[in-house]
């Protein structure tokens, strides 16, 4: 059965990005830019204070990383 995927706080995402590899790059408003070798764009996060679904799904293609990946790493945090 699929699990379903909702809001985060930022700083969990960050958490995740991080833990993948990502490197912090820069802040600009409330959107803060992450790098990571090999990747065609920069991941970037907003500073809201919930993620809703949508952006992390986006941020997720964006790495080449599967949602079942995601979950696992919430569920083990």
């Amino acid at each position: 059965m699929s699990r379903k995927l909702g809001s985060i706080h930022w700083k969990k995402f960050e958490e995740f990005l991080l833990s993948e590899g990502c490197v912090f790059k820069r802040e600009k408003g409330d959107h803060r830019v992450y790098s990571k070798l090999g990747l065609k764009r920069p991941v970037i996060v907003p500073r809201d204070s919930e993620l809703p679904p949508g952006i992390v799904l986006n941020n997720l293609r964006t790495l080449g990383i599967s949602k079942e990946t995601y979950l696992d790493f919430l569920d083990r945090t």
